[in-house]
């Protein structure tokens, strides 16, 4: 499909183009001046022709045509034909092209899509950009190896775009970070994105200004960051691939030095697109192995969302319990293979590759897959793993990072997340919750078991440990995916609840603690009953968490000053 020699906005260092090859011709939408610095750097004399399919005439999409133009006079003499999407952005590209750039009309081509007869060009779409070109902006919808592709350009609206989009569409979608009139906001965008995925739109983002801003805001709607080029996949030999492979790691250690996210997210979903590319594939995963809950999970996958299983079924799980390679050509014959997914979504799996990554112990943690090869043999069981194998490696490094961090933040005894693990969570999933200008509404409650000291006093430590295990499994098992619970110390636990207010949070300690009232449980040989008490209390942004927690404190010392085995939340 496309690939890219840019997918940045105005501001970034490199702009938004990209390009696809037919039939030894070099097919480019836009071509800014940092594109043209990157084909100066290769053959261009492996192309019998040159197009340039113009979205509109912004600097950051033009700036480097005449460049192009000049290069293949002057060196190779490739011919070159610039296409305008209109007739009035034909007139405006002679004058740049003729007037500015001064090259010679002997030089190249330049002709609107009404004359373009070629059988990779479906129709420009006329779109909304900014006020200056009002009538002049426009994407494109192309047939690219019988594969319904559509291009935005620059635009603030998807309207036009949405009549040529079916299942199976490869959409490249600009997306900015900030918001404003002329582009589109990747928060508005998010719910979109995600019914276009769950739909089979394949949907790829470009023309991106903050591209780590706009992923985690991307993270669960399945969309991709559009693929940047490798050199030896597409453009040149095997061995410039490498160089290519370069630039992306590169482009990863800056954004990871830059990653205030302070999680390895970025890495992983990096790491799986360049997987995805090295070997042709059509998606790729990374899974880590939670051996404490006995499932396996995505870390990052390309096309789909978050998935979670049991860690005993599936091809990942078998490569994990093997410690193996696993390659199959014909999934649909493998007893391993999990079609549930496939009915749900009607996505046809025709082969899979899963690499299983292990820490510096030799401990197998994880594991990479790879589905669906463009090739009509599959993947390769040599070839392909030894591509994969550096890939692989850093997967396994970050997970193990990962592993001790998350760690750090688990209490050992409960298994519930400690008091780092809530502050680190506030620093993540809660921060938006924190700007009291959101408009988002946050609730919690802190409880206490009743008279604990008294079960310790009389049944011993281990017996308290067993009540403290029983109501951390009873708390976690009424939190919901928005919620997180924590011990917060000794006897004592936090539950927070995203988009909940104060008479949910009420409800759902009441239901816990009648829950816990009535729920008789071992305790070291002995039969036990307890009861807990909460206070509950909204989140409030102008507060710091510290006043948060203690307003809920409040709320519980008045519960255990007042009876016990209550919920106090006034």
């Amino acid at each position: 499909m496309l690939r890219f020699l840019g997918r940045g906005s105005a501001f970034t260092d490199e702009h938004n183009s990209a390009y696809f090859i037919r039939n030894d011709e070099l097919v480019l939408i836009d071509c800014p001046m940092s594109s043209f610095m990157r084909l100066n750097d290769k053959n261009m004399a492996m192309f019998d022709h040159v197009y340039v399919l113009v979205t509109h005439t912004h600097g950051d999409h033009v700036g480097g045509i005449g460049m192009l133009i000049d290069l293949l006079e002057f060196t190779v003499k490739t011919p070159i034909t610039i296409v305008a999407p209109s007739k009035d952005v034909e007139a405006d590209l002679f004058y740049l092209i003729s007037r500015i750039e001064g090259c010679s009309s002997s030089w190249y081509d330049l002709i609107s899509v009404e004359d373009l007869d070629k059988d990779w060009f479906v129709c420009s779409i006329p779109t909304s950009h900014t006020e200056e070109l009002a009538g002049k902006c426009y994407g494109y919808c192309l047939n690219i190896d019988g594969n319904n592709v559509v291009y935005t350009g620059d635009t603030n609206t998807l309207i036009p775009f949405e009549k040529y989009l079916k299942k199976d569409t490869y959409f490249y979608c600009e997306m900015s970070a900030y918001k404003s009139p002329v582009h589109l906001y990747c928060t508005d965008m998010a719910d979109r994105i995600k019914e276009m995925v769950d739909s089979g739109i394949h949907v790829y983002l470009m023309h991106m200004d903050d591209e780590k801003r706009i992923l985690q805001v991307m993270e669960d709607t399945g969309a991709e960051l559009a693929p940047l080029e490798l050199g030896g996949a597409t453009m040149e030999d095997n061995g410039r691939m490498l160089s290519g492979i370069f630039d992306i790691t590169n482009s990863l250690y800056r954004d990871m030095c830059m990653n205030d996210s302070k999680d390895h997210n970025l890495l992983f979903s990096y790491l799986t697109g360049l997987s995805k590319t090295i070997v042709d594939a059509d998606r790729a995963s990374f899974w880590k192995w939670d051996k404490r809950k006995g499932q396996i999970w995505t870390m990052s996958a390309t096309g789909v969302d978050k998935i979670v299983i049991p860690d005993d079924t599936g091809l990942v799980g078998k490569a994990l319990r093997l410690q193996e390679t696993i390659i199959t050509n014909d999934p649909y014959n493998d007893p391993d293979f999990n079609r549930e997914i496939d009915a749900q979504t009607g996505y046809k799996t025709k082969s899979i590759l899963v690499l299983p990554v292990a820490d510096v112990n030799g401990n197998f943690i994880g594991a990479l897959q790879l589905i669906n090869k463009n090739d009509e043999h599959g993947f390769d069981d040599e070839t392909d793993p030894k591509k994969l194998s550096l890939a692989a490696l850093v997967c396994g490094i970050a997970l193990e990072s990962e592993t001790f961090l998350e760690d750090s933040h688990h209490d050992k005894l409960t298994g519930l997340k400690n008091r780092m693990g809530f502050y680190y969570d506030f620093g993540n999933r809660y921060k938006d919750y924190l700007i009291p200008a959101s408009g988002k509404v946050m609730s919690l409650f802190i409880c206490d078991i009743d008279k604990f000291k008294n079960v310790n006093d009389t049944y011993g430590h281990n017996a308290g440990d067993d009540v403290l295990r029983f109501t951390a499994q009873l708390l976690e098992s009424f939190c919901a995916e928005k919620d997180g619970v924590y011990r917060w110390g000794g006897e004592e636990f936090i539950m927070i609840m995203r988009d909940t207010g104060l008479e949910g949070a009420v409800k759902k300690a009441e239901e816990i603690r009648t829950k816990l009232m009535e729920s008789e449980f071992e305790a070291d040989g002995n039969t036990l009953k307890c009861t807990m008490s909460f206070g509950c209390a909204v989140f409030e942004p102008s507060k710091t968490i510290e006043e948060n927690v203690s307003a809920a404190d409040e709320k519980l010392y008045t519960a255990k000053e007042t009876g016990r085995n209550k919920v106090c939340w006034e």
